[in-house]
C-alpha cells in the first residue's frame, strides 16, 4: 500500500465492503502526508511563530528538506570535517492548515518523522514542545489549539550548535509531516503490536492493540483484527470485546491463525497485511492496517542466529543516514534505491549507525528482504561532542526509545535493535549500570527481540563484561580476535562484529563463517557518506616520510571515502572481493591496483583499502609494470593480453582468494579467466578505450510518479567512439531539464570536490556522474539533457505519470 493512504481500505471480499461505498463514506481515519508548499526562510527572526508574522516573502518548498546540502562546502565552517563543511545554523518553516467542518469533533495532531534538531513546534503562536533529538519521530495534539479555516503551523528548527554530531546530520525537516485526524475513539498512535511466535504449517499472529477514549463516556468498542495474505486473500480474523473508560487506554490481546503461512525471509520477503478496525455503536471509528511479516528468530552460541529455524550469517553492511548528493532528504524513493544498492551488492544486512532511520527505509527493508539492526543513539549520558545527544540524554532517552522501539516493532526486517555505538563510559561500572538500564526498558517495550550495543578498545578488555552482562549480543567493533579468550571465558556469550575494516574482509568473514556463537559482521561501511571527511583516504607519500594517515582529513574532504560503494552508487573492488570471499555468486573480478611512483609509497589509513580499478587505460604507464589483482572463487585464474597468456595462479581460501600478477602496460585487452576443476566459471574483460567522444545516460527508471515527491537517478558516462565508457574522463556536465520536474541534485565520487550538490553541472570523476531528476505534481514527459565541451551531448525521455492520491 501507498505510503501516502489517507485511510486503510479493507477489501471487496471483507464483509460486502466495496470502493464505491468507502468513497461515500467518510473514513474513520484520515491521514493527510502534509509535505507540500512549506515557507521556509534560513535566519532567526522574532515573532516568526506568531500567525500575524508576513512570510510571504520566503522561499516556498515541499518536504522533505535538508538545507545544508543546498549550500557550498566552506573551510571557515564550524561544522569542520566531521560535519563535512557544510553550512548549519537556524531555519524556519511555517505551513497553513485548513480545518473544514467535517473534523469537527475529531482528535487532530501532527507527526513529524524527522527534524534535525531541536524542532520547536507553534500552532497559531501557541508553543507545543520542543524535540531535542534528530533522528526519532513525534507527535503533537494540536486539537485544542485549533479553530475552522486557517491555522498557522510553525517549526523553528536550531542547527547552531555545530559540536552536535560526528558526521553529517543534514539540517531541518528532512523527512515527512504527516496530519493525522481520528475520532476520540482510537487506536493508539503506534498502538498496534504484532509478532509470530509460531510459524510452522501454521502460524500464530499475536496482536496486542490499544485502544484510546478521548471522549467524556465510557466506551464499549468491538475491535476487529483481519490479516489478509500477500496475495490479498482474507489469512484469517479475530474480534474482542472492551469497555474504555473516559479519558483512559486499555490493551487488547488477539491471536490469529493463519494456515500455510509464506514466510518472510532475506530471498522471500512476504509480506502480510493487518487491518485493525475499532466499530463502536455499530459505526467504524477507527482503523489501522499494518504490513509485518510471519517468521521466527532465534538466537544461541550453540546454533547462532535462526531465521525461521535456518541458520543465516548476517552479512552486512553500517550506513549513516544521508543520500549522497540529496543530503539527508529522506525520499522514499532515494531510501528504497539504497536498499536496492546494498542487496545488488551483496549484503543481507544493514546497521543503521547510528540512529533510527526513516520509516520509508525500513519499509524498502521489509519489501526487499534486507535484515536490520536498529540502533538508538550513539552516546548515552558521557559524551564525544559538547552539544551532542548526552546533552538530551537523561530528560529523553527513554521517551527515545519510545518512539524506536514502538514505531518499528512491526517491521520483519528488525531483527536486533542496538542500544548504542562505542559508548565512552563502557568499560567502567557507569557503562554496565546504563546499559542495563536501557536494555531492560527496550525488553519492557518488546521481548521478541535482542539488545546489542557496539564496543570498540578500551585499555583492559575484561573490564568490558559487565556491559555486555547486561546485552543478548555483544556487538564488537573492530575488535573480534577478541573472540577466542571471550568464549573461554564467557561461553554462553553471543557475538556479532558491528563493525569492521574493509581491509580485514577475509579475517573477519574467516571468523564469522567459522563460529556459530558469531552471528554477523558489519563493515565500516557499505555506501560513502558526508562528514567524517576522508576517513578512509589514500595519499602517495615521499618514501622517506613515515607519517600514517590519521583520523580526519582537511579541505576540500567533506565525505568519508571509506564505502564499499561511492555516494553515487558505483561498487568499488573491494565490493567484489567481499562477495567473492563470502560465496555470494560473484566468481571473478579483474582490476589493476593504484600505481606508485618511484621515491613515493602508499599511505592508507586503517578504513580505507589501496585502490583498485576495473580499467586497463593508463596513459603515460607505458612499458611499466602494473599490479593486476584478480578474486576468485575458483581454483586458479589465468590472465591473457591480447590473448597471449601472461601466467596463471590459485586463487584458494589459502591464497584469500586473490591472485596478483605483474604485466607491464601496453595499450589492449586484458582478459582473466576462472578455472574450476579444470573448467571455466568465469571470464572478465579490460580493454583499453580511446579518446572520449560522445555521453550516454541512464536511468534506474524511466517512468515516475507525478506526485512531488518521486525520483529517477540518472548516470551520466563518457563513451569513446565505440561506446565504452572511459574511466579517465573529468569533463564538466551541464544539464537541462525540459518538463515537469527540476534536477533536485547532481553528484559523482569525489570526496574532494567542491562544487555544489544543488546544481545543475558537474564535473565526470572517474567517467562518470550522477543526476537525480524529481518530479512536480503535474504528469508529463520530462527530458533530461546532458552536454559537455567537446562531446556529443545525449538526452533521456523519463515519463511523469499521474497518481490518485
Amino acid at each position: 500500500m501507498n505510503r501516502r493512504t489517507f485511510c486503510a481500505l479493507l477489501p471487496a471480499a471483507a464483509g460486502g465492503f466495496s470502493r464505491a461505498r468507502a468513497a461515500a463514506e467518510q473514513p474513520p481515519r484520515e491521514r493527510q502526508l502534509f509535505d507540500n508548499d512549506w515557507k521556509f526562510l534560513l535566519g532567526d527572526p522574532a515573532g516568526a511563530e506568531s500567525p500575524a508574522f508576513d512570510a510571504s516573502a520566503w522561499r516556498t518548498l515541499d518536504l522533505p528538506h535538508d538545507w545544508s546540502i543546498e549550500g557550498r562546502i566552506d573551510p571557515q565552517s564550524p561544522m569542520s570535517g566531521s560535519g563535512g563543511y557544510f553550512p548549519a545554523g537556524i531555519g524556519w518553516y511555517r505551513r497553513t492548515l485548513t480545518v473544514p467542518a467535517s473534523w469537527s469533533g475529531k482528535r487532530i495532531s501532527v507527526e513529524f518523522e524527522g527534524v534535525y534538531m531541536s524542532a520547536s513546534v507553534y500552532i497559531n503562536g501557541r508553543d507545543l514542545g520542543m524535540h531535542p533529538y534528530g533522528y526519532t519521530s513525534f507527535f503533537h495534539d494540536l486539537t485544542e489549539h485549533l479553530k475552522p479555516g486557517e491555522n498557522v503551523l510553525a517549526v523553528r528548527v536550531d542547527q547552531s550548535k555545530q559540536r552536535n554530531s560526528r558526521w553529517y546530520s543534514g539540517s531541518g525537516i528532512y523527512r515527512h509531516v504527516w496530519i493525522n485526524v481520528t475520532d476520540p475513539v482510537h487506536i493508539a498512535p503506534w498502538g498496534v503490536f504484532l509478532t509470530t511466535p509460531e510459524a510452522g504449517d501454521r502460524a500464530k499472529v499475536s496482536v496486542k492493540t490499544r485502544v484510546v477514549n478521548e471522549s467524556g463516556d465510557r466506551a464499549k468498542v468491538t475491535l476487529r483484527t483481519l490479516v489478509y495474505a500477500p496475495g490479498g486473500a482474507v489469512a484469517g480474523d479475530a474480534t474482542s470485546l472492551a469497555e474504555v473508560n473516559p479519558m483512559d487506554s486499555v490493551e487488547l490481546e488477539q491471536e490469529v491463525a493463519v494456515d500455510h503461512p509464506t514466510l518472510w525471509s532475506p530471498e522471500s520477503p512476504s509480506l502480510y497485511r493487518a487491518v485493525t478496525r475499532v466499530i463502536r455503536d455499530g459505526n467504524a471509528v477507527d482503523e489501522m492496517a499494518t504490513p509485518f511479516g510471519i517468521r521466527t528468530v532465534a538466537w544461541s552460541a550453540e546454533n547462532g542466529f535462526l531465521l525461521n529455524g535456518k541458520p543465516v550469517k548476517m552479512a552486512g553492511g553500517c550506513v549513516h543516514h544521508d543520500n549522497g548528493p540529496l543530503g539527508a532528504a529522506a525520499f522514499d524513493r532515494a531510501e528504497e534505491r539504497r536498499v536496492q544498492l546494498l542487496k545488488d551488492a551483496g549484503f543481507n544486512a544493514v546497521r543503521c549507525s547510528h540512529n533510527p532511520p526513516s520509516p520509508a527505509f525500513l519499509e524498502a527493508c521489509d519489501r526487499l528482504g534486507m535484515l536490520v539492526m536498529d540502533e538508538a543513539f550513539d552516546c548515552w549520558s558521557r559524551g564525544k561532542n559538547m552539544y551532542d545527544y548526552s546533552v538530551a540524554f537523561k530528560d529523553w532517552w527513554q521517551r527515545d526509545l519510545d518512539s524506536m522501539i514502538l514505531r518499528d516493532r512491526n517491521h520483519p526486517s528488525v531483527v536486533m535493535w542496538s542500544a548504542g555505538n562505542e559508548i565512552p563510559e563502557r568499560g567502567e561500572p557507569l557503562g554496565a549500570q546504563e546499559a542495563q538500564m536501557l536494555a531492560d526498558y527496550v525488553r519492557s517495550l518488546d521481548r521478541t527481540r535482542p539488545v546489542t550495543s557496539a564496543l570498540n578498545f578500551v585499555p583492559k578488555w575484561t573490564d568490558t563484561d559487565a556491559f555486555y552482562a547486561a546485552l543478548d549480543i555483544g556487538g564488537y567493533n573492530y575488535n573480534l580476535s577478541n573472540h577466542t579468550a571471550d568464549h573461554q571465558r564467557v561461553p554462553s556469550r553471543i557475538m556479532v562484529c558491528t563493525e569492521s575494516f574493509p581491509r580485514a574482509t577475509f579475517d573477519d568473514w574467516t571468523m564469522v563463517a567459522d563460529f556459530p556463537y558469531i552471528v554477523g559482521s558489519f563493515v565500516w561501511t557499505a555506501i560513502d557518506y558526508l562528514g567524517e571527511s576522508g576517513l578512509g583516504r589514500w595519499s602517495l607519500r615521499d618514501a622517506n616520510d613515515t607519517n600514517r594517515e590519521g583520523y580526519g582529513a582537511p579541505y576540500p574532504w567533506h565525505g568519508a571515502v571509506c564505502g564499499d560503494m561511492d555516494m553515487c552508487g558505483e561498487r568499488r573492488a573491494i565490493s567484489h572481493y567481499r562477495n567473492i570471499v563470502g560465496d555470494r555468486g560473484e566468481n571473478l573480478y579483474l582490476g589493476v591496483r593504484q600505481p606508485v611512483p618511484e621515491g613515493k609509497r602508499m599511505s592508507v589509513t586503517m578504513w580505507g583499502v589501496w585502490p583498485v580499478y576495473s580499467s586497463w587505460t593508463w596513459p603515460g604507464m607505458e612499458a611499466k609494470p602494473l599490479d593486476v589483482e584478480i578474486y576468485s572463487r575458483g581454483e586458479l585464474v589465468r590472465l591473457y593480453l591480447d590473448g597471449k597468456l601472461i601466467g596463471e595462479k590459485p586463487t584458494t581460501r589459502s591464497e584469500k582468494f586473490t591472485a596478483n600478477f605483474s604485466v607491464p602496460y601496453a595499450p589492449g585487452v586484458l582478459r582473466a579467466v576462472a578455472l574450476q576443476g579444470g573448467r571455466q566459471i568465469a571470464e572478465s574483460v579490460l580493454r583499453t578505450v580511446g579518446e572520449p567522444a560522445r555521453l550516454r545516460l541512464t536511468t534506474d527508471r524511466s517512468s515516475i510518479r507525478a506526485d512531488g515527491q518521486d525520483l529517477s537517478f540518472v548516470t551520466v558516462e563518457a563513451l569513446d567512439a565505440a561506446g565504452h565508457p572511459h574511466p579517465n574522463a573529468e569533463h564538466e556536465i551541464a544539464f537541462h531539464l525540459e518538463g515537469p520536474g527540476s534536477v533536485a541534485a547532481v553528484g559523482n565520487g569525489d570526496m574532494t570536490g567542491e562544487e555544489p550538490y544543488y546544481a545543475t553541472q558537474r564535473k565526470l570523476f572517474q567517467g562518470r556522474a550522477l543526476a537525480v531528476v524529481r518530479t512536480s505534481r503535474s504528469a508529463g514527459v520530462l527530458k533530461l539533457n546532458a552536454s559537455a565541451p567537446g562531446l556529443k551531448g545525449a538526452q533521456i525521455r523519463i515519463v511523469s505519470r499521474a497518481t490518485n492520491r
